[in-house]
């Protein structure tokens, strides 16, 4: 039980990766708060958690919102009373170049992996410091330090939350409130099957994805929450600022870049 009576917001929490973490940290004691804009999988996720014994409720949260990211605290503060942990999971992509990005494509991308992770970390942070202690837990990508043709919004968005993790570490620790950040490469998500389907030949991209993977398979969605559960409990006391790359070896490997064109 490492996040026994703990009190964790998880964005992004009805599907996928999310998902996965709010069930995790759920079956290790904590309280959970699921926080999407998707209000039918939502409620979903947390039907699924209320069957495996975990107080878990579901608050509709547009992260891009400085209004509905308020709201999300408050109301959790409400509920549970009180902050402990904060995953900043939500996210969305799209496989377009800088140049064929519209200025609304660039603004809705940024809007929810970035300003979402600034916004809820902000609203967060004040609530957190008054339980003399917090974790947060970035959920950036691969993409923020290596990634393929055609990510420019995605890959930035992901750069931009590590390089925010390294900052609001230090201005956060002070309070022993620690800030880290995970970095999957590729993931067994509804988000990569539907990235998969819409390039120009997804039996080959497949192909190629599981050549790359030097453990011969791609990460599961528990793989993330394990790593995600160890920054958030009282194991990694004395992690913070950290990028963690839970890629299966792929960061480290020598090889021409996937080329799905």
């Amino acid at each position: 039980m490492r996040l026994k009576n703990k009190v964790s917001i998880i964005t992004g929490g009805s599907r996928g990766i999310g998902e996965a973490i709010a069930t995790m940290f759920g079956k290790e004691g904590s309280k959970i708060v699921i926080a999407d804009v998707n209000e039918e999988t939502g409620n979903a996720a947390i039907e699924g958690l209320k069957t495996n014994g975990i107080d878990a409720v579901f608050i509709k949260t547009d992260v891009s919102s400085e209004d509905s990211v308020i709201n999300l605290i408050h109301e959790t503060v409400n509920v549970f009373g009180g902050l402990d942990v904060l995953v900043n999971n939500a996210a969305v992509s799209i496989r377009k170049s800088a140049e064929d990005t519209s200025f609304e494509e660039w603004q809705k991308v940024l809007g929810v992996n970035l300003t979402g992770a600034f916004l809820c970390s902000k609203y967060a942070v004040p609530e957190m410091r008054k339980r003399e202690s917090g974790a947060i837990v970035n959920v950036a990508s691969w993409h923020a330090d290596k990634t393929i043709t055609r990510f420019a919004a995605y890959a930035a968005s992901k750069g931009g939350m590590t390089a925010l993790t390294r900052q609001m570490a230090l201005d956060c620790g002070k309070d022993n409130i620690r800030v880290n950040a995970v970095l999957p490469s590729t993931v067994d998500t509804p988000m990569l099957y539907e990235t998969m389907q819409n390039l120009p030949d997804p039996e080959s991209a497949w192909k190629q994805t599981l050549e790359y993977q030097p453990l011969g398979r791609i990460a599961t969605a528990d793989d993330i929450a394990h790593a995600c559960l160890f920054l958030a409990s009282d194991e990694a006391a004395y992690v913070s600022g950290h990028s963690l790359n839970v890629d299966g070896g792929t960061y480290v490997k020598v090889a021409r870049p996937l080329m799905f064109d």
